[in-house]
């Protein structure tokens, strides 16, 4: 009698579910829910207005612009002098002309960082340009690229680092959260619509040696009160990183996912239960969602920069991402049913450097051209189909197609699981690529191909499948001439290692793919053969998907004889290289002669007792 009435209970529970066409931005299956039930509900769980017309934005800028930019650093410590901050031609205009011929849809700036220095008046601190010599203090950055984005018909983002490096009550929790908030309803009510908020997951001690708790509920009430149109990135609810700043998205990219926003109470115990987390491969397939409670409507963002590094650098500026690698990117973001946020940093002057702007440019017009002339007729006529369905499309004559589209109507949910295209041509049909998940955008490349007809079959499916548009297009190929970084002013030839074993050579032989390994924080200890005048050093971390080893906190030396070591002025930390696995290039705040130097790693990005150098380089200018 007890399981009778159970069933009828989970029954009617699963039938009032049934009921209800879609769920918005979240779906809790009921207890017991087969998998069969799940996958039915799954299907129906769509965007909000806010996240659909985000992603249907496709190509958003992140502008990072403060006080790194004219220190030189990616992070800062926070005592910096606003007096450094002084942009003599500073033009939020020609940011957004050069985002707009760019194709970008909207800019998020960064309006204070990790160092905490606000690029607006703000009443919070005196860390802010209301204290430095740009404009006799009279300026503010955030209302400059508003009104520039108005004016070019741009959406506008802010980004708001919850790590604050220079207040005082970091730390202190409820002293710091109200701070925050008051900085956040700043931004929030003084400058018309904002359309992204971003926050990342930077967190660290504060000056009382406690580590900040964030109250994301009180955060994000706030920006629904002030902003409801908002999406909130990141930290927030509605946008979630890709797990990377390589600019790769996954190929299997659930918008439906198991992966509850890291700003909601119990999201570690969540992760911890399903085997999930953030970075993982796996984020919405069925055997997850046979472990799952619930479903969240949970897009990727995938952010990147066009430089090696977020903020300007005089140094990188020929080490702008090539056409090939931006490409890339975008095929691999934007076509991997993401967001692409690319960086753009505007140099010390304030404005776009030129070699980043004629490169947006450059990708623009690549896009641009490449999705002008669709090859399928008819390919905008909505589709529906279920698992093992077929359509075939007629296609332009004497089409030449390498590139493959197809979008979900998302509005009905994400649904497609598996599909192959094939193409008709010399009287067969040839299999040319097949794919997982679609969602809002999803684009394949193949070998170019000589095509009459097109058939596109969806192997499997939750439900019936919405499929708004297909395409095919010819993509020209491009080639990618890799930029070489030069790591050391000083040559490598005549360096040798000493006390270290000969696998160490590996760290300074020039050639950053050949790593040096130690399973211990184990210091580099090198002499270069004759003495310089040493102004800094550039560190290399391995170039491999397994970033054990990569150093985080670091102390360097100098010596003249080996034997008597002086300790150089660093920042101590390659701040973001957990995410930018990329070479870092420190500059000391004054020469050292040297002959030896010593690198010695004082803490691994995890924790982890060991060592990965892929090159060292010594800097003279």
């Amino acid at each position: 009698m007890r399981k009778t009435i159970l069933t009828a209970a989970l029954v009617c529970a699963f039938l009032g579910a049934q009921a209800q066409e879609y769920y918005e931005k979240q779906v809790t299956f009921p207890v017991g829910a087969t998998l069969e039930q799940k996958v039915d509900m799954a299907s129906r769980l769509v965007p909000t207005p806010q996240q659909l017309a985000w992603q249907q934005m496709e190509f958003t800028a992140f502008l990072h612009f403060g006080i790194n930019t004219f220190t030189g650093n990616e992070w800062g410590s926070g005592k910096e002098d606003p007096a450094v901050f002084n942009p003599t031609e500073l033009d939020c205009e020609q940011w957004v002309r050069s985002l707009k011929e760019g194709g970008f849809k909207m800019a998020i700036i960064t309006a204070k960082h990790h160092d905490g220095f606000c690029l607006w008046s703000t009443k919070t601190t005196k860390h802010s340009v209301a204290n430095s010599p740009w404009k006799n203090g009279k300026g503010d950055v955030v209302r400059e690229l508003r009104d520039a984005c108005d004016k070019y018909g741009i959406k506008f983002g802010v980004y708001l680092s919850p790590w604050d490096r220079n207040a005082e009550c970091y730390g202190d929790s409820p002293a710091y959260n109200k701070f925050f908030i008051e900085q956040l309803t700043e931004l929030l009510s003084n400058y018309g619509e904002v359309h992204e908020v971003w926050f990342d997951g930077a967190n660290g001690e504060g000056p009382n040696g406690k580590k900040q708790i964030y109250d994301w509920d009180a955060i994000l009430k706030t920006i629904r009160r002030l902003q409801p149109k908002a999406v909130t990135a990141i930290m927030g609810d509605d946008v979630r990183w890709v797990g990377n700043e390589r600019g790769i998205g996954r190929e299997t990219e659930w918008s439906a996912t198991a992966l509850m926003p890291h700003s909601y109470a119990g999201a570690d115990e969540s992760y911890a239960k399903l085997g999930i987390k953030g970075t993982g491969k796996d984020l919405g397939s069925r055997a997850l969602l046979e472990k799952a409670p619930a479903l969240y409507w949970y897009p990727s963002e995938v952010d990147v920069s066009i430089r090696p590094g977020w903020f300007y650098h005089a140094e990188q500026d020929n080490q702008v991402k090539s056409l090939a690698h931006l490409t890339d990117i975008y095929f691999k973001s934007v076509g991997y049913n993401s967001v692409l946020l690319l960086n753009i940093p505007p140099d010390r002057r304030g404005l776009i450097h030129e070699n980043d702007a004629n490169r947006i440019k450059e990708l623009a017009s690549y896009v641009k051209k490449t999705f002008a002339d669709n090859q399928v007729e008819k390919g905008n006529v909505a589709w529906t189909a279920k698992a093992g369905e077929s359509k075939v499309y007629k296609l332009k004559k004497n089409a030449l197609v390498n590139t493959f589209l197809i979008q979900e109507d998302i509005s009905k949910g994400q649904r497609i699981e598996d599909f192959t295209i094939e193409v008709f041509t010399n009287g067969a049909w040839r299999h040319v690529a097949e794919g997982t998940t679609v969602g809002y955008k999803r684009l394949v490349r193949f070998s170019d191909s000589k095509a009459e007809k097109l058939r596109v079959t969806v192997n499997a499916a939750r439900g019936t499948a919405n499929i708004s548009n297909i395409g095919l297009y010819y993509a020209q190929p491009l080639t990618e001439k890799n930029v070489k970084v030069k790591l050391s002013d000083v040559s490598v030839k005549d360096w040798k290692t000493v006390g270290m074993p000969a696998e160490a050579a590996n760290a300074i032989d020039g050639d950053p793919q050949t790593v040096w390994t130690a399973k211990a924080l184990t210091p580099l200890v090198v002499d270069m053969g004759k003495a310089s005048e040493v102004i800094g050093f550039s560190y290399a971390p391995a170039q491999k998907e397994d970033l054990t080893g990569t150093i985080y906190k670091y102390n360097f030396y100098v010596s003249i004889d080996g034997k008597n070591w002086t300790k150089c002025d660093a920042s101590g930390e390659f701040s973001n290289i957990m995410h930018n696995p990329v070479p870092y290039f420190v500059r000391f705040g004054k020469k050292y002669p040297a002959r030896y130097f010593k690198l010695e790693p004082a803490a691994e990005i995890n924790n982890k007792p060991a060592t990965t150098v892929g090159e060292v380089g010594i800097l003279l200018k």
